[in-house]
């Protein structure tokens, strides 16, 4: 089902361009032929060319960033047939090669990653692992940003972020569902995080990784006396951790203001699902959780002395020190309320505060006790309709203790066009063929449901979550396989994910087909689209003439400006090409600079690996990428969020090397 901002986005595109990206356009071509006038090559004139067309598609979001990249593909491509046309010798990418992206490593890892975090989350472990976050962080927005943001920071420290991130993102979602903060608000500061933590270690990115690499060619072409060092594993660790924490302060403090706002989710029901049967029914219901006090005239009463007069369903009890009770077989209209019993019921709001003034209970603000197990992801409101022949015909949901049996607590009936709900004698009533039932359920009791021939199950759009818990321990096995071999092997990171992520097929922790589900195609296209771009950037000359405009205006001024034009300068790059293939470029040309100038060519080589991270604006990192579907978000939200994180990244990389190294 296409969302709200999908439709308006391909109406906005059949309306053709508005004032706004008409006049963007008119500039951003004034600058591409401005530019043609100064580059040196023909070559680096239509490069240059590509790159502003890639960076006004994605900024004025002409068409999706995804269809976007394909398209700048798909032209660099033509450019092979156009090339006379165009003043070109050859097109500007060898159409031998224009596919690579797609059997790139970036892009195979985290297609792997995306598999390994679903069969981790089909254990069930990233539940627990939510449960977790929420019981100390509760619902505020300001303390399970720095705990989830936090972790994920310190995990990607020690994984590629992208891993990390995707790892996380099952994790986000059922925080968001459970706590009715929006997804919006928090998978940005999980996924700027996971970037950020990538500079903790020297395995935390692949420029990381790499560098030590990179010096040790560099010296090669060095006399002895400059030859430079290689760097340690926690040689960038305060750098990190100080990025990480400037990470988590920008956007405790300014969250409110620089992440997209969206309406929060109230209770524990999916605020969609609630407004149809608003619509539908006229149910303005929703999940509270009370607490019965030592005192209370509900002690010794059994639910079956309340609902019906209170016009009030207990879905889920508590008992002090006791499991928790929901589902076939846990609760009846006989069960008996005891002190410190703590009740989920679904009413209406009117109807739930009589309910606790008159036998002196206490509402909790929000749902606690039951935040795993009335969880959208677990439980929710549902239709069923009883068909002829069904056994239940001529008997009312009392005479089968329906709650009981079938796990289902009726709160309204429809019949010939009427609806009857609690407190109207619902469950007294004889069932009749075609009565549609309105009950809360789990969705587990409900999917049993749909076996059963004496009801017709309507509801379709429900979580079908089969946890398989027995598949545990294969999980964490072939995950600890994948992650092992990233750390202490040298096989390549896309096989040694890809090693974890079959295994977990192979060992039926998750199916094929739910591997495919878990991929996001259009993360997929939108990196493997723009590798072709970077290389163009690359083997033109392009990348180049632009790194040598740069340093002719500051090359004669003080050192810490000139590491901070460098870092500037990676930072550039990496938006526009992988962060890798910046990193190739800019280190090179940043010792020579730095042996020129008088430092230290290793500080400034490390200065372009951790620069390359910074990389926030538009969602051409693999994370952002990630993230961006989950989340709703447009390209614009990443450049208000993003501008300022890059600005803070600057400074506080800049402070902490000048100060460390």
């Amino acid at each position: 089902m296409a969302t709200l901002a999908d439709e308006e986005h391909v109406v906005a595109s059949t309306k053709g361009l508005n004032s706004k990206q008409w006049i963007a356009a008119l500039v951003f071509a004034a600058a591409a032929l401005y530019m043609a006038t100064l580059v040196p090559s023909i070559e680096i004139a239509w490069v240059s060319g590509f790159l502003i067309l890639t960076i006004y598609l994605f900024a004025f979001e002409i068409v999706g960033v995804d269809v976007a990249a394909a398209t700048v593909m798909v032209l660099l491509g033509v450019t092979t047939l156009l090339a006379p046309l165009m003043g070109l010798e050859q097109g500007l990418v060898d159409t031998k090669h224009l596919f690579d992206g797609f059997a790139s490593n970036a892009v195979i890892s985290i297609i792997a990653v995306m598999i390994i975090g679903a069969g981790l989350d089909k254990t069930g472990i990233m539940g627990k692992v939510a449960v977790l976050i929420l019981r100390f962080g509760g619902t505020k927005e300001g303390r399970i940003i720095p705990i989830i943001s936090g972790t994920v920071g310190v995990i990607s420290s020690f994984m590629q972020n992208v891993g990390a991130a995707a790892l996380f993102l099952p994790v986000v979602s059922r925080i968001s569902a459970r706590s009715g903060i929006p997804l919006s608000r928090l998978l940005m500061p999980m996924g700027f995080c996971a970037i950020l933590g990538g500079s903790i270690t020297m395995v935390g990115s692949s420029p990381l990784i790499l560098l030590n690499d990179l010096i040790l060619t560099s010296n090669k072409a060095l006399p002895v006396g400059q030859h430079m060092e290689t760097w340690s594993l926690f040689s960038v660790t305060p750098v990190g951790l100080a990025l990480v924490a400037t990470g988590i302060i920008y956007f405790v403090l300014a969250g409110r203001f620089v992440l997209p706002s969206a309406i929060k989710v109230v209770g524990t029901t999916a605020s969609g699902t609630m407004q149809y049967f608003q619509d539908v029914y006229g149910l303005n219901y929703n999940l509270f959780e009370v607490v019965v006090p030592k005192g209370s005239s509900l002690v010794g009463k059994q639910f079956d002395d309340v609902e019906h007069s209170s016009r009030i369903r207990v879905v889920a009890t508590k008992r002090s020190g006791k499991n928790l009770r929901i589902g076939p077989g846990s609760l009846a209209r006989d069960v008996g309320i005891e002190v410190g019993t703590v009740l989920g019921i679904l009413a209406a709001p009117k109807n739930l505060n009589a309910f606790v003034d008159r036998y002196g209970l206490n509402l909790r603000k929000s749902i606690k006790s039951f935040t795993e197990a009335l969880a959208t992801t677990k439980a929710g409101i549902g239709e069923i309709v009883i068909p002829p022949g069904s056994n239940l015909i001529g008997k009312s949901a009392r005479d089968v203790w329906m709650r009981k049996v079938y796990g289902v607590a009726m709160v309204a009936l429809h019949r010939d066009g009427e609806t009857l709900r609690e407190g109207d004698g619902i469950r007294e009533l004889s069932l009749q063929a075609g009565d549609t039932l309105v009950v809360h359920t789990s969705w587990d009791a409900l999917a049993r449901l749909e076996k059963d021939r004496n009801f017709v199950v309507v509801t379709t759009e429900y979580p079908h979550e089969e946890l398989r818990p027995h598949k545990i321990g294969y999980a964490l096995f072939f995950f600890a396989i994948a992650l092992g071999l990233v750390l202490f092997t040298d096989l390549r990171l896309s096989v040694a994910l890809l090693t974890g992520a079959m295994g977990m097929v192979l060992s039926g922790v998750i199916s094929i087909e739910e591997a495919y589900e878990a991929v996001s195609w259009k993360t997929v296209f939108l990196l493997a689209s723009l590798i072709p771009l970077g290389l163009a950037v690359e083997t033109t000359g392009t990348a180049k003439w632009i790194a040598d405009q740069v340093l002719m205006v500051v090359g004669h001024m003080p050192i810490w400006v000139i590491q901070t034009a460098v870092a500037v300068l990676a930072t550039f790059f990496t938006l526009v090409m992988s962060n890798v293939g910046a990193t190739v470029l800019l280190v090179p040309l940043a010792v020579n600079i730095a042996i020129g100038a008088g430092a230290d060519p290793a500080v400034f080589a490390l200065t372009v690996a951790i620069a390359t991270s910074n990389s926030f604006l538009i969602p051409t990192h693999q994370v952002n990428a990630l993230i961006m579907g989950p989340g709703g978000y447009r390209v614009p939200d990443f450049i208000r969020a993003g501008g300022v994180m890059t600005v803070l990244f600057l400074v506080v990389m800049m402070l902490m090397m000048n100060l460390i190294f």
